[in-house]
């Protein structure tokens, strides 16, 4: 049967904001273990699929293994772990046909405000529909955001000066044009992370004249296998859903040894990643400047490269690394900080996302502002003082899905207590004094660049924000949901927004 949209002046149970990879997870966990809830989803894109639809750069790609970048619930069939974007966005598309969500999603409707009303005890939402300037509302008992993590909109843009005089191409890689020819071309990207470390093998690999990848500072590249032959060799001898739980068990431990491995020992492994970065690259090559980052590894985000593709196009002489700043685009190219000009027919922006946590909504709890970058994180998905609001936010060290999943899992345990006791309200309470924390202890730009607008975190749970799968299990998944923090009521007392008169 298909499911029916939910009318305007329906109260819902739950609603889903966002439908990638983390809202069609949690319709498909709200469809199995919560099938009397009345949920919708509301996306502000026409497509399902999030970043994976929206991305469409040459070679776009997971930087983690599909095993656990992918649900728990439904198997990667995939040959490879780590999977280019159209392979994902058809495993999102799939997972969405199968459980019946796509009717229940309202596409080009994107959330502007949250209002939490303590005596009706629910959300009224306003959202702006695509192409039309009349506003619309739903209610809703539970808002649950799976709108992602960065601005879809806008994405990190420097600018240099001379870009007009510049006589190429200029492009963005958050919006890749459908049409941009690349072959035979001189092309500059700008930027050393997950983005740029993509898409330079992969310009190369289509017929670029030469590829430069043009970095202020270097950042970790380790080259993991684009196949799992031990994930495989499961698949070969066990029922697939027992073979996708193993290899997904591998892989969570094998990456929380080696991210512990590094923080434990941060010397040692950052000369063990550089020195594997020589091993890859010809005789003499200068790993020190372009190789050599000068924080300790998972102070930001290790990149990766499939079967060493990078290291492969640079010992190859179809790609090159230059390590310098910028100083001015010039009519051909850019010029560099040392006098040097690097041609090119095509500039490349890798420069990086603008950090968003709540999608751009703006939230208000019983009419006052809520004010994020000075409110606690309970549990890394929920907000004190701030009710029925979940927010699902991944990990940074791992696959964003792990985190996804559980926090999915947490909200239908959460939704079975409350209908179970007869209760409507669940709010995390907290003293602002226990925020000592950032939310997230990373040194990356789009992280610092966000300071601001991130949560807080405490010292010690419920308000830490693990980094941490195996903690999160107990924490989230087993842990007593009446803990004496969260609080719960049939009707809510006016709770109070973080607000600049609380400062």
């Amino acid at each position: 049967m298909t499911p029916t949209p939910p009318a305007a002046d329906e109260l819902l149970d739950v609603l889903i904001v966002g439908a990638g990879l983390s809202g069609i997870g949690a319709a498909r966990h709200l469809t199995r273990h919560c099938p009397q809830e009345r949920w919708a989803i509301v996306e502000a894109r026409d497509a399902i699929g999030g970043t994976w639809d929206l991305f469409r750069y040459p070679g776009i790609r997971s930087d983690s293994d599909m095993y656990t970048l992918g649900y728990a619930f439904k198997p990667w069939r995939g040959a490879k772990a780590i999977a280019d974007g159209p392979s994902i966005l058809r495993y999102i598309r799939e997972t969405a046909e199968e459980a019946d969500i796509t009717p229940r999603i309202r596409f080009g409707h994107k959330v502007t405000h949250a209002d939490w009303d303590s005596t009706a005890a629910c959300w009224t939402i306003t959202l702006r529909r695509s192409g039309s300037d009349k506003a619309v509302t739903l209610r809703t008992r539970l808002l649950y955001l799976c709108s992602g993590y960065y601005r879809y909109e806008q994405g990190h843009r420097p600018v240099f000066d001379g870009e007009e005089q510049y006589r190429g191409t200029l492009v963005h890689a958050q919006f890749w044009p459908d049409q941009l020819n690349t072959q035979g071309r001189r092309i500059v990207v700008i930027g050393s992370g997950a983005t740029a470390v993509t898409l330079v093998p992969e310009l190369a690999a289509r017929g670029a004249t030469h590829v430069t990848m043009l970095q202020r500072s270097p950042s970790y590249v380790v080259t993991r296998p684009s196949q799992d032959r031990i994930a495989q060799a499961l698949q070969r001898v066990l029922p697939l859903r027992a073979a996708h739980a193993l290899a997904r068990w591998k892989n969570v431990l094998v990456g929380r040894y080696y991210f512990h491995l590094a923080r434990r020992y941060p010397q040692q492994s950052r000369q063990r990643i550089v020195q594997m970065a020589a091993q890859q690259l010809p005789a003499g090559y200068d790993v020190a400047r372009h190789f050599t980052p000068r924080y300790m590894p998972w102070d930001q985000r290790v990149c990766v490269v499939p079967d060493g593709d990078l290291f492969r196009e640079i010992s190859a002489g179809r790609v090159s690394v230059e390590t310098a700043g910028i100083t001015a685009f010039s009519a051909t190219g850019v010029q560099l900080d040392d006098g040097r000009e690097l041609p090119a027919d095509i500039v490349v922006l890798a420069t990086g996302l603008q950090l968003n946590v709540l999608g751009d909504i703006a939230v208000r709890v019983d009419g006052q502002p809520l004010q994020v970058g000075r409110t606690l994180s309970y549990k890394g998905l929920m907000l004190a003082d701030v009710p029925n609001l979940v927010v699902t936010f991944g990990y940074t060290n791992a696959s964003w899905t792990l985190k996804a999943d559980l926090t999915a899992t947490w909200v239908c345990r959460l939704l079975r207590h409350m209908r179970k006791r007869g209760l409507a309200v669940a709010v995390p309470r907290g003293d602002a004094t226990q925020a000592t924390h950032p939310f997230l202890p990373f040194s990356s730009g789009y992280v610092q660049r966000a300071a601001g607008t991130l949560p807080l975190q405490g010292d010690k749970a419920p308000w830490q924000v693990h980094q941490n799968y195996i903690a999160d299990l107990f924490e989230i998944k087993w842990a007593r949901l009446d803990d004496g923090v969260l609080q719960f009521s049939p009707a809510s007392q006016p709770a109070r927004a973080n607000t600049e008169a609380r400062a």
